[in-house]
Formats: structure tokens, sequence, C-alpha cells
């Protein structure tokens, strides 16, 4: 019995550092720009969140243009979400590419979460509203992962942007960190005591900030997207986010999670979802 009251202090403070540490995603700073593929663009620096800033592309065509935002999943950047970007581009739309804190160029901060996320993607929309001084601009909001969370969570709060497309979204954070956490094999009460904590730690609960509660509050139209193939976060959880909310539901047969090539060659699809919603001319 003393053993387990000797060792148990010292394993608790591993699963608080193992956490702490799951907070911090790896950092790949950018080593292209898009002039390597012929893309005229601007190197931008965004003030977000407790004096921080941004660092991101700005893929312009005209001042009168929309604007997607795009912004990549846990541990991405700019630069992997360029492929994405190309669609929009040709569609004649600005595009903006954001590094969320701790992520490409950004500022580092203490740790990421799915609300720090979206309180960027606030501040890169309030960038652009600043930058292209347009009151009637439309805004598209476009996140992959974490980031798709993101948009649809800072979507929810706003009454300015015209569309979202959310890439391979998770419908709860609380179900992909279980899935997560399942490979460890722990006991049903250090798991449940893992999730409260985190959700102190980010200071939300889960249910505030999970996709299937902030779908619904959305007010502009919406489209999920998904690869069949995704094992990191199933294909049933778009199923169950397409059933909350009036969306559109576009389904990837050989995609997986990451496969934001994939998502390119289905571009036109994403332009033909914006053309519908008259946030491009036919």
């Amino acid at each position: 019995m003393y053993w387990i009251l000797l060792i148990l202090p010292g394993f608790i403070l591993l699963l608080l550092l193992a956490i702490h540490l799951g907070f911090r995603p790896p950092r790949l700073v950018e080593v292209g720009t898009p002039a390597d593929s012929g893309i005229d663009y601007i190197p931008v620096s965004m003030p977000t969140v407790g004096g921080k800033q941004l660092f991101g592309w700005l893929l312009p065509t005209t001042r009168q243009a929309p604007v997607i935002i795009i912004l990549h999943g846990w541990g991405g950047n700019a630069e992997l979400m360029l492929p994405v970007a190309i669609p929009f581009l040709n569609a004649g739309m600005n595009v903006l590419l954001p590094d969320s804190r701790n992520h490409g160029g950004s500022d580092s901060d203490s740790y990421s979460s799915l609300p720090r996320f979206a309180e960027d993607v606030g501040s890169a929309v309030e960038w652009a509203r600043s930058h292209f001084n347009n009151p009637s601009q439309k805004i598209v909001l476009l996140g992959h992962s974490v980031g798709a969370g993101a948009v649809l969570l800072e979507a929810s709060r706003r009454c300015d942007i015209s569309a979202v497309i959310a890439i391979s979204a998770f419908a709860h954070p609380e179900w992909m960190m279980r899935r997560y956490l399942r490979r460890f094999h722990l006991p049903s009460l250090i798991l449940d005591g893992i999730l409260r904590y985190v959700e102190w730690i980010i200071g939300h609960r889960f249910d505030q900030i999970a996709p299937l509660n902030t779908l619904e509050k959305v007010n502009s139209p919406v489209l999920l997207v998904h690869g069949v193939a995704d094992d990191t976060v199933p294909v049933t959880d778009a199923e169950v986010l397409s059933r909350v909310a009036d969306v559109e539901l576009l389904l990837i047969a050989d995609a997986g999670h990451d496969s934001v090539d994939k998502i390119e060659q289905h571009g036109c699809r994403l332009i033909d979802f914006l053309v519908k919603i008259g946030v491009l001319p036919i």
C-alpha cells in the first residue's frame, strides 16, 4: 500500500507534464513561398490576442473580390494549405493564409487550443476588413481539422461571415480525445480526470466549443468536406454534424485526414458551393 502512495504523486506529475506537452504542437516553419509556384503574394503580420502577431500570406486579386481565410490544422502552417488555396485564387478570390499562434512563422504562446485557433481566425477577419476597407466585402472561412472546429466556433459568434467550409472537422473534442487516449488503456477515472483538467486549462467546457453545438449557431451557409478514408476523425463525425443543421456534405472517397491534395482535386465542387450561395458570380 505504501508503495502506491509513493509512486502516485510522480505518476500524476508525469501525466500532467504529458498533457501540457500535448498542448505544444510541433512547429513547422514555412520553407518555401507561393512565389515558388509562380503565385504573387504579400507576407503579412496580423495582431492577435495578448499582443501576439500572426504571420501569414495574402494572395491578392482585386480589392473588391471576396476574401477567403484558410486556416491549417494542428501542427500545420500556411504552406501546407497552399494547395487548397489554388482553386479559390483561380476563381478570383483574395486568399489569406494565416498561421495560428505556436505555428509556422507566428508568435509563440503558452499553449494552443481550439478556442485560441478561433481567436486567431477572428483576428485574421479583422485584419482583412481593415486591409481591404470594404464593409460590404464577402468573407469566407475555411479550416482543416482543429482549424475547421475553429472557423465554426468563430462563425457562430459573428454575423459578418458569408460562408464556412469545414474540412475534416471532428464533431466533439471530447470524442476526439477519448479516441486518442484509448490507446493508453487508462482507467476510466483517470481518463475522465484528464478531460476535465484539459477543460480547466483551456477555460472552456468541451460542449461549449464542440462543432456539434456551434454548427447550429452559424448563420451563414456551411459546407462540410470529409475524407471517407479518414482514420483520425471518422466519417461518422461528419455524418453526425450533417444532421444537426442544414448544411451541405461533400464526401471524398479516397481522402484521408491530411489529404489536402485530394481536396484540391475536388476544388471545383468547393467553388460550385460558393457560386450556388451567391458568394461568387456564376
